[in-house]
């Protein structure tokens, strides 16, 4: 075969090849995302953003403002190419700051806020209470969403104590009306006794997003809260991914509240999840970090 004849065989190789090298590029994604509270402890937030690059997530909650300005925030995503797709802002925020909060979020593209914990203080003690908070939280998200934000209530355990055959989270979100989106915590659901999978279809429609992780044996992990990382511990993830795909979640969030290494919790996570998940975000170019 002469030097022309053998270039010619190459090219047409290569372009046969093109298509699928283009769609590897251009393939969808996972819904994965990283609760920043997971990584507190491991070094700058610049160190902690490589980290979720690294593990090869693209998408992160926030702790608020992260102790930073929008201006610094963005940028730091933006260098590592991550997305900040909701944020943990505390009630008494909400309540004393809404425009502040909105302002700030918009400024670093996230168009979700979650409301992440109550005080001991802000705790309904019946159902009555609950039902008020609902309210409450309604109002505010109503609010959130004529300035461009939609708001959602992420739970713990004590949440799902019950009142005559209905958790404090069911009155909650009666009284909140549509507005309010859930933000479930599949850990902490299981913790308080309930299916994770059941609990996911009676919010079917109006899931934010989970937090995934897991629960370890118990008598394990107990340096860690008795948390592990997610598909290492006891949930039934087999039972609960179908579940929360049928019940329409949009974002599987990795966390873990007290990891002893938290840059392996963040990777197990993802591999697991881009293993098990099928739902996927729509494609687009993959984009690159910045450069320094």
């Amino acid at each position: 075969m002469n030097t022309s004849v053998r270039g010619t065989a190459i090219l047409a190789l290569l372009l046969a090849a093109l298509p699928a090298f283009a769609h590897d590029m251009v393939a969808p994604q996972k819904p994965i995302a990283v609760q920043m509270y997971t990584l507190r402890n491991a070094g700058s937030l610049d160190q902690q953003l490589k980290i979720v690059h690294d593990a090869g997530v693209g998408a992160v909650e926030t702790v608020g403002t992260q102790g930073v300005s929008a201006a610094e925030l963005k940028q730091l995503l933006d260098r590592y190419a991550i997305k900040a797709i909701s944020s943990h802002v505390q009630l008494a925020e909400l309540r004393r700051d809404l425009d502040g909060v909105v302002a700030f979020n918009r400024s670093i593209g996230n168009t979700t806020l979650v409301v992440p914990y109550l005080d001991e203080k802000d705790r309904p003690t019946d159902a009555a209470g609950w039902t008020a908070l609902g309210r409450e939280l309604g109002g505010i998200a109503t609010q959130a969403r004529a300035k461009g934000m939609q708001l959602a209530y992420h739970n713990h355990d004590f949440e799902l104590v019950d009142f005559n055959g209905r958790t404090g989270l069911d009155l909650l979100f009666a009284a909140a009306g549509p507005d309010l989106l859930t933000e479930l915590d599949l850990a902490w659901v299981a913790r308080a006794g309930h299916d994770p999978a059941a609990m996911l279809a009676t919010f079917r429609g109006r899931l934010f997003a989970v937090h995934a992780k897991d629960n370890a044996p118990k008598g394990h992990a107990e340096d860690e809260g008795g948390f592990a990382a997610v598909g290492q511990g006891v949930l039934d993830w087999n039972t609960i991914l179908p579940a929360a795909a049928d019940a329409g979640v949009r974002w599987y969030i990795i966390e873990h509240d007290q990891p002893r290494e938290p840059a392996k919790v963040i990777q197990a996570g993802a591999d697991y999840l881009r293993k098990h998940l099928t739902a996927t975000l729509p494609a687009s170019a993959p984009r690159q970090p910045a450069k320094e």
